[in-house]
């Protein structure tokens, strides 16, 4: 079953070919500056079963990890679509909330947690609490 989104403006739309049960939450300062707010919801979806169509533009900056993290985001309203990056392997981070279908799957883990805003808890059922980003 496909899962279709769209940013904000609808330029630019996000097709998932692959199933997701869970998704994750991620405090990481570069997550929390492109979603503009505390972190950012995500699932890794295989490179193969993403399609992204529309006018988007790529941003390559240094990861947490000193790997380069490609961040795309549509050209128009600037909504955060995804980012790549060789931690990854063959997937993509995607950013879910561009899906409606993602505001009723559970989150499984969240990650650098030792970057959480002051006042924010652990998002009930995220079992996986990660300092920083696990190794594959």
């Amino acid at each position: 079953m496909a899962i279709k989104g769209a940013c904000l403006c609808g330029q630019v739309t996000i097709t998932l070919e692959s199933e997701h049960n869970d998704q994750v939450a991620c405090h990481c300062n570069d997550c929390k500056q492109t979603s503009g707010s505390a972190f950012s919801t995500n699932v890794l979806a295989p490179q193969k079963d993403v399609k992204i169509e529309g006018s988007f533009k790529v941003y390559d900056s240094k990861g947490a990890s000193g790997n380069t993290v490609s961040r795309i985001f549509c050209s128009n309203c600037g909504s955060a679509i995804s980012h790549k990056s060789v931690a990854f392997g063959e997937a993509q981070a995607i950013q879910t909330g561009n899906f409606t279908h993602f505001s009723k799957i559970p989150f499984a883990a969240e990650l650098f947690v030792k970057d959480r805003w002051e006042g924010l808890g652990p998002i009930p059922g995220a079992a996986g609490q990660f300092q920083i980003m696990p190794d594959h």
